[in-house]
C-alpha cells in the first residue's frame, strides 16, 4: 500500500482520478491516515458539504494481509453532524480488498459542478469514474444488486443510500460483507452525506488476480499471527461470548448493571430486556434457519455477526448489533426483535446510523410524535427518512436537530452526536469518553465498559468518579492506535487481559513492516493521532465548553442507582494533558 488515489470531482473540471506516491503519509493507516489527511488538507472552518472538505477512505496497516481480524476500514472527513473531525469505522470486505489493490487511501475531493451521480470502479487494471444516474435514490441493497449484476460477484462495494444522496447528518457509508450484502456501515457523523456531496454513489473494488500483501518476515509473521489467534480464542469474551451471542450479549449484562438507557435515557433498566437479549436473538436466528455466528469479512476469527431471518425464513438483515437493538429497542421501549430487525434493515438500506436514528426516534417519542413502545410508528418514522419528506429530513439530520425542531430539552448528544447504549451516570467512564472524545459521543472511542462493568483490563467502580479520567484517557489512546492497524476493536478485550496477546499484535506489525515497535511506540502512535484530531477541532472552534455532557445528566438522578454524573469539569479538562 504505497500509493494514494485521489478522485478529483471538480467543480472546474470533469471528474478525474490521480494516483500519487504515499509521500508524507507513509507509515499511516486506518484512522491514523484519515485523521492525518483531514488535519493537514481540510480547512477546519470549511462547510462540511462544500468542495473544500475531503472524504478519506483508508484500510489499516495490516489490511489485505493474512493477519486475523484486520478487515476494518476507516472513513474520515469534517463531520456534517458534529462540525469537527470524524473517523467512522466499518467491517465488511472493503479494507481487505483495497489493501490488496495497493492503495493506502482513496481521497474524494472537490465537488461536481452539476447534480450528477458517479460510481468509481477500481481493479488491477486501473480506475474508472463512470456515470451512475441509474442508481439515483436507490437503497443500498438495490444499488449493490445492480452493481453485482454488472461487475460480478467477486467485487466489494462501498455505497450510500437515499440519506447520503440527501446529505443528511445521520447518513452512513455502507460496505458489503462476504455475501455482498451492504450490511456493514461506517455509521457515525454523517460520512455518507460527505460522499453524497462529492457526487459519488458507489465505489466498486475488485481485487481479482491479485494476491494477499506479503510480510517482510513471513516466518515471524505467521508465528505471531498464530499466537494472536490463540489469545483471542482463549479469552472468554472474544472466544466464547461474542461468537455465541454477538455483541447483543451485552443487553442482559448492561441492563443488570443499571446502565441500559431506557425511554430516552430516563431510567437505567428495561423490564423487557430479556425479550431482546443476545440469548433470545441467537435462539430466534437459529430456529428460523439463520446464523448466530458469522464473520463479516475474511480473516475474522471472533465471528460476532449473524444473519436474521423473518418469520417465513427469508433473510431480513444481518444480526442486529447491541447498539442497534438498544437504540431501536429499549431506548424506545420496543421489545419485539422482528420490529428491531426491520428497523435495522431500513437503516442499512437508506444508509442511516442506527445509533443516531434510534436516539432520534427516542427524542421524537418524547416530543409526542409516537408513544414509547410503538414499533409500528417507529418503522413509519424511519420510512419517512427514506421518502425524503420534510419530517424525514428532520429525523435524518439526527437527534440534535430533531430536539430543536420539536422543542425537546432532554436530547442525549455531545458535539451534536447521539450517545450510544450506556448511560453515563451508571457507567461514569463512558460519560468521560462521551464528553471528551474528538468524535462526539462515541462508545468506541474509549470503551470504559471494559473496566467499569466487565472487569476486563482491571476494575474501576462504574458509579464513582475516581479513576475514570485515567481509564478513558488510556483507552482513547489505545483505540486510536488499534483503529490505525485495521484491526477490529474487539481484540481489545484480549489484549487488555493478556500481555502475550498484545505482544503478538506488536510482533505481527513488526514482522509485516520490518519495524521494531514496542508497546510504548503504540502508545505514542495513539497520542499523535489524538493530538492531530484535537488540534483540528480547536481550529474548527471547539473548546472546553464542548467537552461536556448535557446538563440534565448532572441534575437528574438515574434509577436504579439514583446517581448523577459525578466527574467534574476541571477533571474533564485534563483529559488531553499527556
Amino acid at each position: 500500500m504505497d500509493k494514494i488515489l485521489r478522485i478529483q470531482m471538480g467543480p472546474d473540471h470533469p471528474p478525474k482520478a490521480v494516483t500519487e506516491p504515499i509521500g508524507d503519509y507513509a507509515g499511516s493507516g486506518g484512522r491514523g491516515m484519515t485523521s492525518a489527511v483531514v488535519a493537514k488538507e481540510v480547512p477546519p472552518l470549511c462547510h462540511p458539504l462544500g468542495a473544500e472538505n475531503k472524504l478519506v477512505i483508508a484500510p489499516g496497516l495490516l489490511s489485505g494481509s493474512a493477519a486475523a481480524m484486520s478487515g476494518r476500514i476507516s472513513v474520515g472527513c469534517k463531520s456534517p453532524l458534529t462540525g469537527g473531525i470524524k473517523e467512522a469505522n466499518s467491517g465488511g470486505q472493503a479494507a481487505q480488498v483495497l489493501g490488496r489493490l495497493g492503495y493506502a487511501a482513496i481521497v474524494l475531493e472537490g465537488k461536481p459542478a452539476e447534480d450528477k451521480l458517479y460510481k468509481l470502479v477500481v481493479n488491477k487494471d486501473g480506475v474508472e469514474i463512470l456515470p451512475a444516474d441509474d442508481l439515483k435514490m436507490l437503497g443500498n441493497y438495490d444499488a449493490v444488486e445492480k452493481l453485482t449484476a454488472e461487475y460480478g460477484d467477486k467485487i466489494c462495494c462501498l455505497s450510500i443510500g437515499q440519506a447520503g444522496e440527501m446529505k443528511l447528518g445521520a447518513a452512513t457509508v455502507a460496505c458489503t460483507d462476504m455475501e455482498l450484502r451492504p450490511s456493514r456501515h461506517a455509521g457515525r457523523g454523517g460520512v455518507g452525506a460527505v460522499m453524497g456531496s462529492k457526487g459519488i454513489k458507489a465505489i466498486v473494488l475488485d481485487d481479482s488476480g491479485l494476491s494477499m500483501r506479503s510480510p517482510m518476515d513471513s516466518d515471524k509473521f505467521k508465528e505471531a499471527n498464530k499466537a494472536f489467534v490463540a489469545g483471542l480464542k482463549k479469552h472468554p469474551v472474544t472466544g466464547q461470548g461474542l461468537p455465541a451471542y454477538g455483541t447483543n450479549v451485552l443487553t442482559n449484562v448492561v441492563n443488570e448493571a443499571g446502565g441500559y438507557p431506557t425511554y430516552n435515557f430516563k431510567t437505567g433498566r428495561f423490564d423487557k430486556a430479556a425479550a431482546i437479549s443476545g440469548e433470545t436473538q441467537a435462539e430466534t436466528e437459529t430456529a428460523r434457519g439463520g446464523q448466530a455466528t458469522h464473520g463479516c469479512h475474511r480473516g475474522c476469527v471472533i465471528r460476532c455477526s449473524g444473519t436474521y431471518m423473518d418469520k417465513d425464513g427469508h433473510y431480513l438483515t444481518k444480526q442486529p448489533e447491541y447498539e442497534t437493538v438498544w437504540a431501536h429497542g429499549g431506548n424506545c421501549g420496543i421489545d419485539d426483535l422482528d420490529s428491531i430487525a426491520m428497523l435495522d434493515r431500513l437503516d442499512d438500506d437508506f444508509g442511516l446510523d442506527t445509533i443516531e436514528m434510534g436516539a432520534t426516534i427516542g427524542v421524537a417519542m418524547d416530543a409526542g410524535l409516537a408513544e414509547f413502545g410503538d414499533a409500528a410508528k417507529a418503522i413509519e418514522l424511519v420510512k419517512e427518512v427514506g421518502k425524503g419528506t420534510p419530517l424525514g429530513r428532520i429525523l435524518g439530520s439526527g437527534a440534535g436537530v430533531t430536539g430543536k425542531v420539536f422543542g425537546v430539552e432532554r436530547v442525549p448528544v455531545v458535539k451534536n452526536q447521539s450517545m450510544p447504549a450506556y448511560d453515563p451516570r451508571a457507567v461514569q467512564g463512558m460519560g468521560v469518553t462521551y464528553a471528551t472524545s474528538t468524535m462526539g459521543a462515541d462508545h468506541t472511542a474509549g470503551y470504559a465498559v471494559t473496566a467499569n462493568i466487565m472487569g476486563v483490563g482491571g476494575s474501576v467502580d462504574a458509579l464513582k468518579p475516581e479513576g475514570q479520567i485515567e481509564l478513558s484517557r488510556n483507552l482513547q489512546i489505545a483505540t486510536a492506535a488499534i483503529d490505525s492497524t485495521g484491526m477490529c476493536l474487539f481484540i481489545a478485550f484480549a489484549i487488555l487481559d493478556q500481555e502475550e496477546t498484545f505482544q503478538a499484535l506488536i510482533d505481527m506489525i513488526n514482522a509485516f513492516h520490518g519495524l521494531n515497535f514496542t508497546g510504548d511506540d503504540v502508545t505514542e502512535m495513539g497520542k499523535k493521532i489524538l493530538k492531530m484530531e484535537r488540534d483540528f477541532n480547536e481550529r474548527a472552534g471547539f473548546g472546553p465548553k464542548d467537552d461536556r455532557l448535557p446538563a440534565y445528566f448532572r441534575q437528574e438522578a438515574l434509577a436504579p442507582h439514583n446517581i448523577t454524573f459525578q466527574v467534574n469539569d476541571a477533571d474533564l479538562d485534563t483529559m488531553f494533558d499527556f
